[in-house]
Formats: structure tokens, C-alpha cells, sequence
């Protein structure tokens, strides 16, 4: 199976700067992360979540990438997975 994004559901994780989602691989749930520092300019949770809506394409073929590098119990996304 390949990585997909059925549910549309993100939430911003104050303690780490960073916003979750879930990624799905047939039955598995992979969790990752997009560190606050890929939008840069935010400064609250409601700025994060609508910037991370924005870049969700781009985003998503960053997990993607990530995902098909090899098989991690999380991933937590860089600027060095957008290049």
C-alpha cells in the first residue's frame, strides 16, 4: 500500500512547536510532525493550523518523501524534507 491522508485532521502541540497529523499505510497509522519553524511569521495555534491547511499539498509530498526513505515509528518533518 502507499502513504494517504484520508482524515483531514491536524492539531498544534504547544509543549513542542509543531503540528501533528496522521498519515495511513493501508491499516497503519503513522504519526507525523511539521515543526512550527516551516511557517515562519506564525505566532498562534489558529496562524499554524490555517499555514499548514495553505502548504497541505506540499506538506503531504514532504511525507510522502519521508515515509518512503525507510520506516520510522514518527516522523517529524524539516525544512531539509522540502528540497
Amino acid at each position: 500500500m502507499s502513504l494517504s491522508f484520508p482524515n483531514q485532521s491536524r492539531s498544534y502541540e504547544e509543549a513542542g512547536k509543531r503540528i501533528r497529523f496522521i498519515g495511513h499505510d493501508g491499516m497503519f497509522a503513522i504519526p507525523f510532525f511539521a515543526g512550527a519553524d516551516l511557517f515562519p511569521g506564525v505566532i498562534s495555534e489558529a496562524g499554524y493550523l490555517s499555514a499548514f491547511d495553505d502548504a497541505r499539498v506540499s506538506v503531504y509530498k514532504a511525507a510522502r518523501r519521508a515515509y518512503s526513505a525507510g520506516r520510522k515509528p514518527v516522523y517529524v518533518l524539516t525544512r531539509a524534507d522540502f528540497g
